[in-house]
Order: structure tokens, then sequence, then C-alpha cells
């Protein structure tokens, strides 16, 4: 009798345990669900669909016209840090840019899945005096004195830390910035992936559209300067 009720006992315990995790598993999936919401509001045209993770993503186009996605990416890789959840904004060209591709990658691991730098094919040296840990990368038709100079372009952008990527190709720029980090105690103790951020506030996109506008005006002034200077 007695192994009876402490059979049931463990059962009725693991059924409540499962009811509460799934309780809780539901409620993040919708909260996830709607934390690009103002974005959508701020972006026309915005269309949005959820990804098997339930993080959202959103396809629109900025007020010039261009085409615009902005998404959700968890980084829960690199174990000795805290989850990161990272905001991608990639603006798509009407007519494809003249020039190469170019970008950088800040404080590389070797770990972002979600990262375009690495698969450039030539590695760009560091200037001197920057001290930041920048992987630089870019096409391999990009050589001499223009490439160095866009090269220090991108790297401006990375005054502000919480910018992770930055690539610009002929057909789009695409900016990846912080939203988020982990709950220190999630992580730690069950190893779980929550973001305390509630919604993604406009001003973030708003700030990866202006920097990627910037460099995207310094590629099309060091590139026409190339042309102009090698005629």
């Amino acid at each position: 009798m007695t192994g009876a009720l402490f059979a049931l006992f463990v059962v009725t315990g693991l059924g409540l345990l499962y009811a509460m995790a799934r309780r809780d598993h539901l409620r993040e999936v919708g909260r996830r669900a709607g934390l690009l919401d103002r974005i959508a509001a701020f972006l026309p045209q915005a269309s949005a669909t959820i990804r098997p993770d339930g993080f959202p993503a959103l396809a629109g186009r900025l007020a010039d016209g261009r085409a615009v996605t902005v998404e959700l990416i968890p980084d829960t890789l690199v174990h000795r840090r805290l989850p990161e959840l990272w905001l991608i904004v990639t603006i798509e060209e009407e007519s494809p840019l003249g020039g190469p591709s170019i970008g950088g990658l800040s404080r590389p691991t070797g770990a972002e899945f979600y990262a375009l730098v690495p698969a450039l094919p030539r590695l760009l040296e560091m200037p001197e005096g920057v001290e930041t840990s920048l992987l630089l990368r870019c096409s391999n038709d990009f050589i001499g004195p223009a490439a160095e100079r866009l090269g220090r372009a991108v790297i401006r952008l990375f005054d502000d830390r919480e910018i992770k990527e930055i690539v610009s190709t002929q057909h789009f720029t695409r900016i990846v910035r912080q939203a988020s980090e982990g709950e220190r105690s999630a992580h730690l103790l069950l190893r779980q992936s929550r973001f305390a951020i509630v919604e993604v506030p406009p001003e973030l996109v708003t700030r990866a559209v202006a920097e990627a506008d910037l460099l995207r005006a310094a590629r099309s002034e060091i590139v026409s300067s190339e042309i102009v200077s090698s005629e």
C-alpha cells in the first residue's frame, strides 16, 4: 500500500511539474510572438511570420520604398556567457549598388551561426590604432585604398558596442544589434534562454537603418571617387 501511494505521489508530482512547464512554455511563446508588434506599426505594409522557435520576423518597406526585414535571433551557443537576442535589420536595394561586398563582425567567437562576414573570402587587416576585437572581411574584387577607406567607415560604426555585425553588398545592407541579454538566473539554474525585453522599441530599428544608410553613403562616395580616379 505504501509503495502504491508513493508511486501515485510521484506520478502526480511529475504531472504537476509537466503542467507548470507547459504553461510557462506557452506563456513564453505568446510573449515572444509580440516582441515586434511596435515595429510592425512603425513599418508600412509590414507582414509578420512566427518561426518555429517562437520568435517573430517582419517584412515591410521603408518610407523611401526599399524592402526591409526585421528578425530576432536567439544565440545560446557560447556557454560561458549569457544568451543574446540579436535584432537583424536587412535593407534591400531597389537596384544593385556599385562596388564589392564588405563586412565587420565584432568580438567573433566562431559560433556566430547567423553571421555573413566569415563567408566573405578576403581578410582585411585592421588599421593601426584600432584595438577593438573585430573581424573585417570583403570580396576578392576589393583592393587598394578604397578597401582601406571603406574598412575604416565600417570600423567607425562599431564605436556602438551594441552592434554585432555589419554587412554591405551590392544588393543589401545588414545590421545586427543586441536587442536583449538573457536572464542570469534562468540561464545559470535552468539553462533556459529567457529575455526580459517585453517589446523591441522602434528606436532600435531606426538606429539600425540610420547606421546602414551611413555605410551606404560612404560606400557610394568611395566607389564613385575610385571610378573617377581610375579614368
